[in-house]
């Protein structure tokens, strides 16, 4: 990167939580990605980069949110093995936007109550990001992009 003249603190990255492939028969603990996440984070992402977007990798909402909470609890914690450099939220995909998409599917009747969705996953998914989140989650659509 440097070879290159990428700006690290000019940068964003927009991984995946490390997460058990859609195969897999064992469910992971958020608080199994949230270590494994940052494990993994901490061994190749530079301190200068001020920000980590995860994508929402077919997780559901409510998964998402409950999974980037525990990993900001965990970079939080005050232990100095799990200490994030970074700002660690969502880059907003599909699985974030799901209740919204769902209420509206393009009638122009429900842009209301599709835009009061948007901002109750918006609210919970912020306090996520400072590992305040502690439910209930507005979503009203709990199926992973996998179960559908």
């Amino acid at each position: 990167l440097y070879r290159n003249r990428v700006i690290l603190e000019g940068t964003l990255l927009k991984p995946m939580m490390i997460l058990p492939g859609s195969s897999c028969e064992t469910r992971a603990t958020a608080d199994e990605i949230a270590s494994a996440t940052l494990r993994t984070m901490r061994q190749v992402v530079p301190p200068a980069v001020p920000g980590i977007m995860f994508l929402s990798g077919g997780m559901s909402e409510e998964e998402a949110t409950v999974n980037l909470n525990h990993i900001n609890l965990l970079a939080d914690s005050g232990l100095r093995e799990w200490k994030a450099p970074w700002s660690l939220s969502f880059s907003f995909g599909r699985a974030l936007q799901s209740s919204a998409l769902n209420i509206w599917k393009g009638n122009p009747e429900k842009i209301s109550l599709a835009k009061e969705a948007a901002v109750a996953v918006a609210k919970v998914n912020a306090l996520a990001t400072l590992g305040k989140y502690e439910g209930p989650h507005p979503s009203q659509y709990r199926a992973s992009l996998y179960e559908n």
